[in-house]
């Protein structure tokens, strides 16, 4: 079994007003599991409780109900974060320092010797494409420079779990070609991230799990390839044919000397899955949609209410 680097049970948070009163329910009974060495995506239009999650897997925030573990200790345990990086959605670093110096101020956070601040420095300011702009203060700095810097300093202690809050914002098309492959250079070094993205497109890229979710409920879970597969279809692909092939298709390919190069499900995209569980969630609440296997029929599941009573999940 794969070593599981951050967990939640029954993972809920409500938001009170003044008077204690339940205003919001930003996260029901949430379960999930992210693995050592995986990428995993967290997905969900806005205000579906993705940042509380993240939240609550720091330990900025305290659960209503259930648990987060992190390296199987309390997300509240603050010896934990020497092991974590984290690029928030908005990188809040001091505009008068250069990276040299911003790198540096972290590394000293974490009580890095001088030394290896600097070498530490060195290496991830090449690594992020920003030798070039290395003295420069960060005032100066675009917004993908920012990105870039933040991820570096993220990444200064040498964290084992890496969190990234939409890590692609403000990249240029090659900008984000080069910090997808810095996401999977992570994982090939045997590294956990956790990402947050509204685009699906570089998700579905990289991760290699997602969890969906929809106004604070746990709505698809799986690994992308096979979430993405249209189990009612059949693709084919052949080389060498005639045209003329009407049924029992590899038959009829073998019989006109054709080659049959593969056979199987063709998949459908993140972005289409993804609007098709949030449209389902809405059309059907309190239940979670159950996509069209080969020769069944659509169906709706009802989902089992949290442990304290609460509004069933979607």
């Amino acid at each position: 079994m794969p070593d599981v680097i951050v967990e939640t049970r029954n993972l809920t948070k409500v938001y009170r007003d003044f008077w204690g009163r339940a205003k919001v329910r930003a996260l029901n009974a949430l379960d999930l599991e992210v693995y050592r060495g995986e990428i995993f995506g967290l997905l969900g239009p806005n205000g579906s409780g993705k940042t509380t999650t993240i939240k609550l897997i720091l330990g900025l925030l305290f659960p209503t109900e259930g648990e987060a573990l992190v390296f199987g200790k309390p997300a509240t345990d603050v010896e934990k974060n020497a092991k974590i990086g984290y690029l928030p959605e908005e990188s809040y670093l001091y505009r008068f320092l250069n990276a040299e110096e911003t790198l540096d101020f972290y590394g000293r956070l974490f009580g890095m010797p001088r030394s290896e601040r600097r070498k530490r420095a060195d290496f991830l300011i090449e690594l992020v494409g920003l030798n070039w702009a290395r003295k420069r203060p960060l005032k100066e700095y675009s917004k993908g420079m920012t990105r870039r810097i933040g991820l570096a300093q993220a990444l200064i202690n040498d964290p084992q779990l890496v969190v990234l809050d939409e890590p692609t914002t403000g990249l240029d098309p090659i900008g984000t070609a080069e910090m997808k492959q810095l996401i999977k250079n992570l994982r090939d070094e045997g590294k956990t991230v956790i990402m947050c993205s509204h685009l699906l497109a570089d998700v579905q890229d990289v991760c290699d799990r997602v969890a969906i979710l929809h106004q604070g409920e746990l709505q698809e879970l799986g690994a992308v390839n096979d979430l993405l597969r249209v189990r009612d279809e059949i693709q084919i692909r052949a080389r060498g044919l005639n045209g003329e092939a009407l049924e029992e298709i590899k038959r009829v390919i073998e019989k006109y000397g054709g080659e049959l190069i593969s056979a199987e499900n063709p998949t459908t995209t993140l972005e289409e899955l993804f609007l098709r569980i949030v449209r389902e969630s809405e059309r059907h609440p309190g239940r979670r949609y159950i996509p069209t296997r080969q020769g069944q029929q659509p169906r709706q599941e009802a989902s089992v209410a949290s442990k304290s009573g609460s509004t069933p999940s979607q």
